[in-house]
C-alpha cells in the first residue's frame, strides 16, 4: 500500500458509503427511503471513519484536497506530495460513485426526480444564492480544517509518552464531520471537499443514468472554490496564532 493507493481506496470507501446512504434515503423503493437528514449525516460521518481507518496508516488519510492543501499551506505537509494525493482522491471519489450507481442501478430507473438522482452523486443548494452558498462551503471547510489542526495524539504520563489508539483514533474526525453536517450542512449539503463533489459530478455526467437530467455545472465551481478558500483561511489563522 502506497500513499497514493491509500488515498484512492480510502476516498473510494468514503464515497461508496457516503453517497450510498444518500441513494438509500432519496431513491424510490429502497429500504431506507425517506430516512431523513439524521440518517444521511450519521452515515456520512462514519463513512469518513471507514476511509480514515483504511488510509490513515499509509497516507495520513487526507481524503480531501482541502485537507491536503490546508496542511501544505500551514507547513505541515510537503507541496511535492500534494498532486499525487489529490489525484488519488479524485480517482477514489469517481470509483466510489461508480459503485453506488452499480448497486442502486434498478432504483435509479424507478425514481423520476432528477434532483434526487443527482444528489446521490454531488451536492446542490437548498436555496440558490451564489454568495451565501459560497460562504456556506467556505465556513464549513474552515471549521473542518481549523479543528483538524487542533487534533492531538494520545499521550500518557507527565512525560507525554505517545500511545497508539489504533482504529479508534479516527473517531475525532468522525464526530467533527457529523457536527458540521448537522449544524452547517442544511444550506448546500456540506461538500467541504472538492474531490467529493466534482469527481462524482463528472461520473454523473458520464454514466448512462436513466432520466438523470443536467449536471448543474453552473453551481459546480462553488463546492470546489469554497473549500479551497476555507482551508486557506483556516491555515492562515492557525499559522497566525501559532506565531
Amino acid at each position: 500500500m502506497s500513499a497514493f493507493s491509500a488515498e484512492i481506496l480510502g476516498t473510494m470507501f468514503m464515497i461508496l458509503l457516503g453517497n450510498g446512504v444518500v441513494a438509500n434515503v432519496v431513491l424510490n423503493g429502497t429500504k431506507g427511503n425517506n430516512g431523513g437528514w439524521m440518517v444521511i449525516t450519521t452515515a456520512w460521518a462514519f463513512a469518513v471513519f471507514v476511509g480514515v481507518v483504511i488510509a490513515g496508516p499509509y497516507s495520513g488519510a487526507h481524503l480531501n484536497p482541502a485537507v491536503t492543501i490546508g496542511l501544505a499551506l500551514a507547513g505541515k505537509f510537503s507541496w511535492a506530495l500534494a498532486p499525487g494525493y489529490i489525484a488519488g482522491q479524485f480517482i477514489g471519489a469517481m470509483a466510489g460513485s461508480l459503485l453506488v450507481w452499480l448497486l442502486y442501478k434498478d432504483f435509479y430507473k424507478g425514481t423520476a426526480d432528477q434532483g434526487a438522482k443527482q444528489a446521490t452523486f454531488c451536492t446542490a443548494p437548498a436555496m440558490s444564492n451564489t454568495i451565501s452558498n459560497l460562504f456556506s462551503e467556505i465556513l464549513g471547510t474552515f471549521v473542518l480544517i481549523f479543528v483538524i489542526f487542533h487534533f492531538t495524539d494520545a499521550a500518557m504520563g507527565t512525560e507525554k509518552t505517545p500511545i497508539g489508539l489504533g482504529s479508534i483514533g479516527a473517531l475525532p474526525v468522525t464526530f467533527l464531520v457529523w457536527v458540521i453536517g448537522l449544524s452547517l450542512g442544511g444550506t448546500t449539503g456540506y461538500a467541504i471537499n472538492p474531490a467529493r463533489d466534482l469527481g462524482p459530478r463528472i461520473m454523473h455526467a458520464i454514466l448512462p443514468i436513466a432520466g438523470k437530467g443536467g449536471n448543474n455545472w453552473g453551481y459546480a465551481w462553488i463546492p470546489v472554490a469554497g473549500p479551497l478558500i476555507g482551508c486557506a483561511l483556516a491555515a492562515l489563522l492557525h499559522s497566525y496564532i501559532k506565531i
